[in-house]
């Protein structure tokens, strides 16, 4: 890719670049905590500030409130296009205006709302997820200007931080404003802050709640105690029934992948038990690669647990036990093929004869990189010019189930998964932060990729 574009582009961002710090630092300031109403006037506020910007930016953007699924009013959606040519590619820019609270403004060593630069990072709250998104699209379209070669359609959604109720329908009631040829979702991250990425899988997610019956009520545990096991235990032993050995899930039907498109390195052991703080001597569990295991083999986690807590604690066999699993799937796999799958195991294996019912919560589809995609081989070559360095391309082990039904509703997009983040982000965390040399290169990539874009009209 073309090192003199990506220089001059650099140039451009230099004089561009107190903007984009500008606009990063008001969006802070805003606190769009979704988690404090979708429908509220500061999540407008928040919505309408971002219209505005990327009014600056040329395109005719403009704030619709969504509808929830009951009727009642939603979020505060940013949409909007700019067609500079009926002829050329069209290209869907996605980033989220909400952020995430902040439960204890005391855990941070800056103002959570405050945005503040130390050491080349810029901390406050939705710094990284998402200020940093919107700031890398504002910037390449900023340097770009009249040179843009692609159409532009703009989606800055009000409610990722709280799951996306009204997502689909606010997609499909819209959906003319949103087709597009490529799909670029600014809402993940690089390796490092010199090892650029693109999100090659996200794992699905499916959850349940167990009950496990034991007695019709509580009895006495000295008089019973022995032949009839608590339901607590019951419960515990079918949870680990779910595992061999190893630690790995051993539910057929549930299905484990490797790394979509190869892996490009493993991930750093110390590092993953450093930012998981796990305890000295704690033993990971499966097999494989850290990726694999992180990425895209499936994962259970027990998230509620009802019992009699310990203060007050008496002699009393519990005659029932209810437990909630959620459970990350393999990219590629349907929720609710797995989900069907882990009920059926549940039941099947209720230890000593204890009456199992399983209730289906949620589902969301996983989704995988079309590795072989000839825009995914454009958006790495301009990662590499922008960055100086080839991408490691990396799987996350979260869900972000919007981008599989975006693209179910628009099969032909090409979606690309890109994004600010970096390890030392902290999002959702005490002192989140984004590193504003990767920004810039970020930014910079992105411009390039929209170039290139252009081009293969």
């Amino acid at each position: 890719m073309n090192t003199e574009r990506a220089q001059e582009l650099r140039t451009r961002l230099q004089a561009q670049w107190d903007g984009v710090i500008s606009t990063l630092s008001e969006k802070i300031a805003l606190q769009a905590v979704s988690a404090h109403g979708i429908a509220a006037d500061h999540m407008k506020a928040s919505a309408q500030y971002v219209a505005q910007m990327m009014q600056e930016q040329g395109i005719d953007a403009k704030v619709v409130q969504s509808t929830n699924p009951d009727g009642t009013p939603g979020a505060w959606e940013v949409i909007g296009s700019k067609i500079v040519d009926p002829e050329a590619p069209t290209v869907l820019l996605y980033a989220h205006h909400d952020v995430q609270p902040v439960p204890d403004a005391s855990e941070w060593d800056t103002e959570p709302f405050t945005a503040t630069i130390r050491d080349g990072r810029l901390y406050g709250r939705g710094s990284a997820d998402d200020g940093g998104g919107i700031a890398i699209h504002r910037g390449a379209l900023a340097i770009l200007g009249e040179e843009l070669g692609v159409n532009i359609r703009i989606f800055f959604e009000g409610e990722e931080e709280m799951g996306s109720p009204s997502f689909i329908p606010f997609i499909e009631e819209h959906a003319a404003e949103f087709a597009s040829d490529v799909i670029i979702v600014a809402d993940s991250g690089n390796w490092s802050t010199t090892i650029p990425s693109l999100t090659t899988s996200l794992r699905g997610n499916t959850s349940l709640e167990v009950t496990v019956k034991a007695l019709d009520h509580p009895v006495h545990s000295g008089q019973f105690g022995g032949p009839i096991l608590d339901a607590n235990t019951l419960a515990a032993m079918l949870i680990s029934s779910l595992y061999n050995a190893d630690g790995e899930l051993q539910v057929p039907g549930i299905a484990a992948t490797e790394p979509i498109g190869g892996l490009a390195r493993d991930l750093d052991e110390a590092q993953v038990r450093a930012d998981a703080a796990t305890v000295e001597g704690l033993q990971l569990a499966g097999t494989g690669s850290l990726a694999s295991r992180l990425w895209t083999k499936p994962s259970l986690t027990v998230t509620g647990f009802d019992a009699h807590p310990v203060e007050g604690a008496f002699n009393v066999i519990a005659p029932s036990a209810r437990f909630a699993l959620s459970l990350r799937t393999a990219p590629n796999q349907r929720p609710e093929e797995a989900q069907q799958a882990l009920t059926d195991y549940l039941i099947e294996h209720a230890p000593f004869g204890a009456q199992v019912s399983v209730k289906p919560l949620d589902n969301g589809m996983g989704w995988a990189m079309d590795a072989q995609s000839d825009v995914v081989q454009i958006a790495e070559e301009a990662l590499q010019t922008a960055f100086g360095q080839a991408p490691a391309n990396k799987g996350e082990g979260g869900s972000i189930p919007f981008i599989p039904e975006l693209q179910r509703i628009f099969p032909q997009a090409k979606v690309l998964v890109t994004g600010p983040e970096d390890p030392k982000s902290n999002a959702h965390s005490p002192n989140e932060s984004i590193d504003l040399q990767s920004l810039e290169h970020n930014i910079i990539a992105e411009a390039l990729l929209l170039d290139e874009l252009a081009s293969q009209q």
